[in-house]
């Protein structure tokens, strides 16, 4: 029996594919299940750099003292003044996007200064790390299309995905 089952329908997230289409910034009110904070400095240039170089809006915020930054449905991103940590943090918050974007975020990070570069993970992925002015680590992560004959497709199958009954996985 598999316990693993399809949620798209949950999802903001498209299945990858060559015909994914991102969703549109979502401007709704919701109860956020996740988000994060991140102290900052400087709270102008934060909601720069996340606006302009990863393409978050700002939903709302209270002048001097916090910024509710979104993307899409469930990527939600709190700045709130305070200091500034002095390292970049060990862990980091990754966010979902689709391979066509992963070129215009490489431009769009340049354009504030940020010295990125994709790369392409064994779970299937190809990613973009950053470090924001608030020395957070951002990954954007975005899902290639699964094919079992590559290693990646190989990776996945052997911990059971792409290779059930229904293929729902693949």
């Amino acid at each position: 029996m598999n316990e693993n089952f399809d949620a798209f329908d949950i999802s903001p997230v498209p299945p990858p594919g060559p015909d994914a289409i991102a969703p549109p910034l979502y401007r709704g009110i919701y109860g956020m299940p996740q988000f994060v904070t991140f102290p900052t400095s400087d709270l102008a240039a934060s909601v720069d750099f996340w606006t302009r170089g990863l393409g978050f809006f700002e939903l709302f915020g209270i002048p001097g003292q916090m910024v509710h930054l979104r993307r899409w449905a469930f990527q939600d991103v709190l700045l709130v003044s305070g200091e500034t940590p002095a390292s970049v943090s060990a862990g980091q918050v990754s966010f979902a996007c689709l391979l066509d974007q992963i070129d215009p975020l490489l431009a769009s990070l340049a354009t504030v200064g940020a010295a990125a570069e994709a790369r392409d993970t064994p779970w299937n992925t190809r990613e973009v790390e950053v470090v924001t002015p608030e020395n957070a680590r951002v990954v954007f992560t975005a899902a290639k299309v699964f094919d079992p004959t590559t290693v990646e497709g190989k990776n996945l199958q052997s911990v059971g995905i792409g290779r059930d009954e229904n293929d729902s996985h693949g």
